[in-house]
């Protein structure tokens, strides 16, 4: 079996390396595309980590270039998860988010119908803007706020790209599902593009107050990097053709305040808990999302996904994978000063 990932450098591609490795064994060779725009810890200390398999090739390019330039067709499975990513990280892109996301995805879909490879695509659940009272469901209304600003472009543009894709297999022969990933949290993720998580963690771990945003009453469902990376598997395998699905795990649901104090507590820190403003950190172009967890009943019906790890799970495991660096890197990929 070959698979190919976009993005397969990131947080949530590496850990989808390592699940495809794991269940796969010597019949899946990977090939990744990266530009390394997002990549959360280097790619050559990722590679160390799992001892440079023979299976596992990569380029170091746009998926437009890569496209343009291989000829290498024999693909069966494309996972697409190449984007800017974070609340923090889409700010610099304003402006081009949603052409560049839109772009890859069209150069992906035609891509797969030339090598007869499924396409899973990895979209968000940002564009549910926050669905009903926070409750998330495939078939509730996809919502557009009137609130222009980058995290909407980012969301607005996830959405174009789905209702692409779907519309693309009644008229065409491309094989593709949708996955809607709800606040993934784990190993190797960094907190410079305005993620919670690997942010309160360096805080605690490093004795600087905990920077909670608000009063920290946003509600999440945290779903562990590798429950994920096994859905995203599942629906590469399972996935009905131009469906989406939910990826999340409701039983996380937590507050942000109830996340600092969990990340205080499994960390065993007494780092003081603060409230502040967000925009006094990032700009006047952040904005906060608003409540979300899923229903992901659907998945779990279709393709069998059941999500094992808890939120303190999450947060054990990204603290054990921090706990090995010195300070200095530390800092650097938590985003703490």
């Amino acid at each position: 079996m070959k698979v190919l990932i976009s993005g397969g450098f990131g947080f949530l591609g590496t850990t989808l390396i390592e699940v495809l490795m794991e269940r796969f064994g010597s019949d899946v060779s990977i090939h990744v595309v990266d530009n390394l725009s997002t990549n959360p810890v280097p790619h050559e200390d990722f590679l160390d980590e799992i001892g440079h398999p023979k299976s596992l090739t990569y380029d170091i390019m746009d998926i437009h270039t890569f496209c343009a330039t291989t000829k290498d067709v024999a693909w069966d499975t494309i996972y697409h998860l190449a984007s800017v990513v974070g609340p923090a990280g889409v700010l610099s892109h304003a402006g081009r988010i949603s052409y560049t996301i839109n772009r890859d995805t069209y150069i992906l879909s035609n891509f797969a119908i030339k090598c007869d490879a499924k396409l899973v695509d990895v979209s968000t659940s940002e564009i549910y803007g926050g669905g009903q009272g926070g409750l998330c469901r495939e078939d509730y209304p996809r919502i557009i706020t009137s609130n222009y600003s980058a995290r909407l472009e980012y969301a607005a543009g996830k959405l174009a790209s789905e209702v692409a894709l779907v519309n693309m297999t009644k008229v065409t022969p491309l094989k593709t599902c949708i996955v809607r990933p709800f606040n993934i949290a784990g190993p190797r993720q960094s907190g410079k593009g305005g993620f919670v998580l690997p942010r309160f963690i360096g805080q605690a771990m490093l004795g600087k107050e905990i920077t909670v945003f608000g009063d920290g009453s946003q509600i999440r469902a945290f779903t562990h990097v590798r429950d994920m990376a096994a859905g995203i598997v599942l629906a590469a395998e399972k996935g009905r053709n131009g469906v989406a699905y939910n990826l999340g795990n409701i039983h996380n649901k937590i507050t942000i305040l109830e996340l600092a104090e969990a990340v205080r507590r499994v960390v065993n820190s007494n780092a003081k808990i603060i409230f502040v403003d967000p925009k006094t950190i990032y700009g006047p172009l952040y904005e906060e999302a608003n409540d979300k967890y899923p229903d992901a009943s659907l998945a779990m019906r279709d393709l069998g996904w059941t999500p094992k790890y808890s939120y303190e799970d999450a947060i054990r495991d990204a603290a054990a994978y921090l706990s090995k660096m010195d300070e200095n890197r530390l800092k650097r990929i938590t985003g703490v000063a």
